[in-house]
This record gives structure tokens, sequence and C-alpha cells, in this order.
């Protein structure tokens, strides 16, 4: 198998493994992961807080894996299949721990959405590439956004599991808000992507 070069932002060419870096970003934003469950359920008042900065680190890394990879070249067949796992994993366990605190029909009709959506995504994007069409159902700017708006709506809903106040509230409020407009903008993509794939659909009827 070939080995992947690890460069660092210099382009000194050393090689620390078979991982570049912008892999080795995906891998901590799943590792985060479990920190992130034990914060969110740890009975402390400052919880909350390291909670939403632990996912607030994990939607930088989100970012920053993609612009490393195409800036510095080291995209991989891995960190293809990496991130948008991670991504998933991140963004749904984070919603299921919210409706499960809240227990608020409006809060979990929307993460229904999110989450049914990347069920059938991910199905459309497995059976399209069997069928060596997965280019078709290529991340949209849709998407992008869908995500970017998901992120924030879920950090603005932990930091309101805070202390009581106006601001906290305004911040869950607002969260709650926004992921109603990710929920809008998650159909939208899945839309666009059903209809990239309609002719493939009708050919195989």
């Amino acid at each position: 198998m070939r080995r992947i070069s690890l460069h660092s932002s210099y382009g000194n060419g050393s090689e620390f493994g078979s991982m570049n870096f912008p892999t080795l970003l995906t891998l901590t934003r799943i590792l985060l992961i479990p920190i992130f469950i034990v914060m969110f359920y740890l009975p402390v008042s400052w919880a909350y807080i390291v909670t939403a900065a632990v996912f607030c680190i994990a939607a930088i890394t989100d970012w920053l894996d993609g612009y490393l990879a195409r800036s510095w070249s080291q995209t991989s067949q891995l960190g293809a299949f990496l991130d948008p796992v991670a991504d998933k994993l991140v963004i749904v366990i984070a919603l299921v721990l919210l409706v499960a605190e809240y227990h608020y029909s409006y809060l979990a009709v929307p993460a229904a959405v999110i989450i049914g959506r990347e069920i059938v995504v991910s199905a459309l994007r497995e059976w399209m590439a069997e069928l060596g069409k997965r280019t078709s159902v290529a991340v949209s700017h849709v998407g992008k956004f869908k995500t970017a708006v998901q992120m924030i709506a879920v950090i603005l809903m932990l930091v309101g599991r805070g202390a009581d106040g106006m601001i906290f509230n305004l911040s869950a409020i607002l969260g709650i808000i926004m992921l109603y407009v990710a929920a809008i903008l998650t159909l939208w993509s899945m839309i666009m992507y059903l209809q990239a794939a309609w002719g493939e659909f009708r050919a195989r009827a």
C-alpha cells in the first residue's frame, strides 16, 4: 500500500507516518466524540461550556481538515471516507443527546429530519458509487452551508444548557431556530441529490 507522507505547512517533506495531517484531524474529530458524551452528562456546573467547546473544536476540524487537504494537496481515499463519517457521527450524536435531555417535540422534529436525510443521502451515494456515478451526488454548496448551520445551531443549544438567564435562554432559542433552518436546507439538499440521481432511478425502474 502506498504510504502517504505527512508534510508540514512549509512543505519540508518529512514523513511522520502513513497518515497525512488532514486525516489525523478527521480522526481527532472522531476521538472527541466520547469526550463530548462524558462532558455532556458530567454533573458539574461548568460542564456545559466545556461540552460546547469540545463540539466547537470538532466543528473547526471539520472545516480545517478539508481546507488543508486541498491546500497541501494531501487528499486521500481514507480521508475521503472518514470525513463524512466523522461529520455524521458528531452531528447525529449531539442531536440525539439534546433531544433525549429536553424531550421537546419541536426539537425532535428537525432532528429527525436531519438524521433521516443523512441516512437517505448516504444510501444514495453508496448506490450511485456502485454504478460508478458517485460524482453526480458529490457534496454541493447547499450541503456545505447546511452543515455549517447545523454546527452553529448545536453550539448555541449546548451553550443554552447552562445557567438560567436571558443570554442562555436566547442562545437556546436561536439554536432551535437555526436547527429548523438547517432542517429546511437539509431537505433542499436531499431533493437536489435525488434530482441528480433521478435519471438512474428511471433507467433501472
